[in-house]
Parts: C-alpha cells; structure tokens; sequence
C-alpha cells in the first residue's frame, strides 16, 4: 500500500540556475545539494512543508540517453512540461512580491470556481499553478 508521496521530480536546464530561482526567488528551503559518484542531488522544500521534497534533475546521464535529453530539453524550451501546483493564503499578494523578485507569469491572478490562480514559470520553462484554494 502507498502511504505517501515523498519526492517528485522536474527537470530543468541548469541545476545552479534553478537551485537560485527555487531558493532566492521562491523562498525554498535547500534540503539537500550533494554530489555522489558524479551526481549531483539536488533536494528542495516549501517552508513548512517537511513531507514532500523537490529534486532537480538536468536532463541527461545516468537518467536519460543523449537523444531523451535532447527531446526533454526541447519540450522544456517551449515551456511544454508542467512543474505542478504551489499553493498560497492569498494568490494576489504572493504574485506581486514573486513578480517584484523578477518570476515571469504566464497568467495574472484570476477567479476561477476553486479558486484564484496565478501561473508562472521558472527558468528553465516549467510552469507552475499558484493557487489560493477556496475555503
């Protein structure tokens, strides 16, 4: 049986380029920046939020052939990959403290029926739902 989700992945195009735009820009915590047998392992986490972590993988050995790596990096540039959901208290003010910091968003806080979303994307083309769930 699932018991719980502990680690989910993105990819982006630069590790040290993403590690600032999730640390600086976002406010992650680093949970995690190692390098093991070439690797580097990169861990991150919202505040307050120990259960689930964010790792940062560049597309390329040992997790995917050189033709893969080229096809994530393409998708990535097009901004065709979802990072996922972030969520917020209140989508307005986060979006214009993140949009003071320089994030690039794709959509403007907008009402939506669960409710109010923002869209930004980070610097490697993943997009990410910022949203202020409806109580």
């Amino acid at each position: 049986m699932i018991t719980g989700l502990s680690h989910t992945n993105i990819w982006v195009l630069d590790k040290d380029e993403a590690l600032a735009f999730y640390r600086d820009k976002l406010g992650f915590d680093v949970r995690q920046d190692v390098t093991m047998d070439g690797f580097r392992w990169v861990e991150l986490g919202a505040k307050g939020q120990s259960d689930v972590a964010l790792t940062l993988n560049e597309p390329g050995p040992p997790m995917v052939d050189e033709e893969g790596s080229a096809a994530i990096r393409t998708l990535l540039e097009k901004g065709a990959i979802s990072g996922g959901v972030l969520k917020t208290d209140d989508c307005r003010a986060t979006y214009e403290e993140l949009a003071a910091k320089g994030v690039t968003f794709l959509q403007e806080p907008t009402e939506r029926p669960y409710g109010v979303e923002a869209v930004l994307r980070d610097n490697s083309g993943n997009w990410f739902s910022l949203t202020e769930p409806r109580g």
